[in-house]
């Protein structure tokens, strides 16, 4: 009788171990990886100019760990997985599943158009600790507010399942090469401009699994503190490899767990949180599929947003003379990444201080993060911004230089990013402004010129985007 043939299509999930579907497909029989650059997802979702440098090197690891056979198509899936299965001639075909509205729908419509086809279609759980449906509130709900959801909700549902060993064979089936290359899908910028993207990270099975065993070395028994300084590596760095599925969350869950067993301490309980607030924003992009582009509170939708290109782009390119912020700006722009006490901090400045709509700053992040997630960027956004499920109140604005000396208190993070400010003396590294003429003379500084002037006065603002906030409440 001859061995069962399968697709496993890998997706955000690119990675061997611990992957559910490609368990699944190699325990029925052979199988034929295949990928594809997904062409049907709405335009601005895209992947960004970083995730696409990102995805590149990932494909290329995958594919070494699957010893060349991963086949690679660019296009829309629910054409070409009919295609493949067709031209393969296989009946059976194996996929983790994804979350964002579009790719629900999407993937409903095309199991069941294969199913219709006589084919089997098994889909499974490799990216959450819970699928979004089995968290609900008393009333058969789905929560609104981040705690309950994971303390009530999560905490108190069924663990989240053990990793599954790796499979201890793949065989694959002996097909020609129908697809294209990783090359040629065009991923890799024409512009060397990820120097130091490239210096910071090492995309693939293997540099997720180094990161992990680094943390849970070096920061993980102090994150409850060290989370919140960004001049120390006190965060496990780990987002961008879960975005790409190289690395479950059930491997981190665990493996923090075997690490550190099942104690109370608080350094632990706030990293797992954080896995916690995690599953809360697929939870959201699940059961409000408007989350991605609309105000969750919709009173924002009347909300008096500024438009100032000029603004912006100096947001952008972190030229608006706040100090904590530029740097947050410039190390996004270098690595790819951005501290998270630095995303709340500048993210507030650009809705609050500069009263742009969120989605500007949800844009920008998305094209130049190397961990840009449509659920965490877009839930983080609304958060920042107020009008987002369980959100900061719009009136509570971070006042940036008090952020900055709390959280930079030397200002080594700032004259990492801003080295034209690093002789200034600690007492004005937040605030230059604030420096008198000898002061910024000796540290080489003139405002306006070698340094920015600020974009806008932080009190002043502050008071106007409470002003606009009153005109809303309602």
């Amino acid at each position: 009788m001859p061995v069962p043939v399968s697709i496993m299509w890998f997706r955000q999930d690119l990675r061997v171990k611990d992957n559910p579907a490609l368990n699944a497909a190699c325990d029925l029989g052979k199988i034929i990886p295949v990928y594809i650059a997904d062409t049907f997802v709405p335009e601005k979702r895209l992947p960004g100019s970083v995730t696409k440098w990102w995805l590149h090197q990932s494909l290329n690891s995958l594919n070494d760990r699957l010893n060349g056979h991963l086949q690679v198509f660019s296009g829309d899936p629910a054409e070409l997985i009919p295609e493949l299965m067709t031209r393969f001639d296989v009946q059976h075909i194996f996929w983790n599943r994804l979350y964002e509205p579009w790719h629900v729908a999407r993937d409903k419509k095309l199991k069941q158009a294969l199913k219709d086809d006589g084919k089997t279609v098994k889909s499974f759980n490799g990216s959450l600790l819970w699928e979004p449906w089995d968290i609900e509130n008393k009333s058969g709900s789905p929560y609104k507010v981040f705690t309950p959801f994971y303390r009530k909700g999560c905490l108190q549902a069924a663990e989240p399942r053990f990793p599954q060993a790796p499979v201890a064979r793949i065989t694959y089936a002996d097909v020609d090469n129908a697809g294209t290359s990783i090359d040629e899908l065009g991923l890799m910028p024409d512009i060397q401009w990820f120097d130091g993207i490239e210096k910071m990270w090492t995309p693939g099975e293997d540099g997720a699994a180094d990161r992990l065993a680094t943390f849970i070395d070096e920061a993980a028994a102090n994150y409850k503190t060290d989370r919140d300084i960004p001049a120390v590596q006190g965060t496990s760095l780990l987002s961008p490899h879960l975005h790409a599925g190289e690395i479950s969350p059930n491997q981190i869950w665990y493996a923090i767990k075997d690490a550190f067993g099942n104690s109370d301490d608080k350094n632990i309980d706030t990293y797992l949180s954080e896995l916690g607030w995690r599953e809360f924003a697929h939870h959201l992009i699940y059961h409000f599929p408007d989350f991605p582009d609309k105000n969750f509170n919709e009173k924002f939708d009347k909300f008096p947003w500024r438009r100032s290109q000029k603004d912006l782009e100096a947001w952008q390119k972190g030229r608006t003379g706040i100090p904590i912020v530029d740097a947050g700006m410039r190390e996004l722009w270098h690595t790819g990444y951005m501290h998270n006490r630095v995303r709340m901090i500048t993210g507030s400045f650009l809705v609050k201080n500069l009263l742009t709509d969120w989605r500007e700053g949800e844009a920008w992040f998305w094209d130049c993060l190397a961990d840009a997630d449509g659920a965490n960027n877009t839930a983080g956004w609304q958060w920042v911004a107020g009008s987002g499920a369980d959100a900061a109140p719009y009136f509570r604005v971070f006042n940036p230089v008090l952020q900055g000396e709390k959280f930079d208190k030397q200002g080594e993070y700032v004259r990492t990013w801003c080295p034209e400010l690093k002789k200034l003396p600690n007492k004005y590294i937040h605030k230059p402004w604030e420096a008198d003429k000898a002061t910024l003379k000796q540290a080489g500084i003139v405002l306006g010129e070698q340094y920015p002037e600020p974009l806008v006065d932080l009190k002043a603002s502050r008071q106007r985007a409470l002003d606009a906030f009153n005109e809303i409440k309602g």
